[in-house]
């Protein structure tokens, strides 16, 4: 209770202590699901279940969303979804980091960084459904299964983001 009353946030968890955790809640998903983690499903059962509260008979008809059936919802990346986004406000609150704004260099305005935000996203979101599987189910689940194509777009994501922040870098600074 006192955490909640300071006003001085919290210091960052131990990087390394954050890298067992996300090790150990993979293992867990793999003893207890037998499968691994990622997010991409999640959001498209939640887009399926909100699409079927307006065109039900279209969504189930459809050649992707309908072979999820009448209840999308019921899926445990759905549920990982929910506990990932609750568990991470949760964090905020606690360590009092909880901060309503947009987060942006001096040369960037907000609508702006808005824009950027929702089209990295909706591009994110896309590649992600193409390509069956978003990047933390690859980048977790895969290379803690050693799959070779895995660790080649883990090495690849890497490199991406390091040349896009240097093409982007200049929207930070003055």
């Amino acid at each position: 209770m006192r955490r909640m009353i300071e006003t001085e946030p919290a210091a960052y968890m131990n990087p390394y202590v954050a890298g067992i955790g996300v090790g150990v809640a993979l293992l867990i998903s793999f003893l207890v699901l037998g499968a691994g983690l990622g997010a991409s499903s999640g959001l498209a059962r939640c887009a399926a279940w909100m699409e079927m509260c307006v065109l039900r008979t279209h969504v189930l008809n459809s050649d992707y969303f309908g072979k999820w059936g009448e209840h999308p919802l019921g899926y445990y990346l759905v549920f990982m979804l929910a506990g990932t986004f609750l568990g991470g406000l949760l964090s905020a609150v606690l360590a009092c980091r909880l901060r309503v704004g947009v987060e942006r260099g001096r040369a960037c305005s907000v609508g702006r960084r808005a824009t950027f935000a929702l089209s990295g996203g909706v591009l994110v979101g896309f590649a992600s459904r193409l390509a069956s599987g978003c990047t933390s189910g690859q980048a977790l689940t895969g290379t803690a299964m050693l799959l070779t194509g895995s660790i080649i777009f883990l090495v690849f994501i890497f490199v991406g983001g390091y040349a896009s922040a240097w093409l982007v870098r200049r929207q930070w600074d003055d």
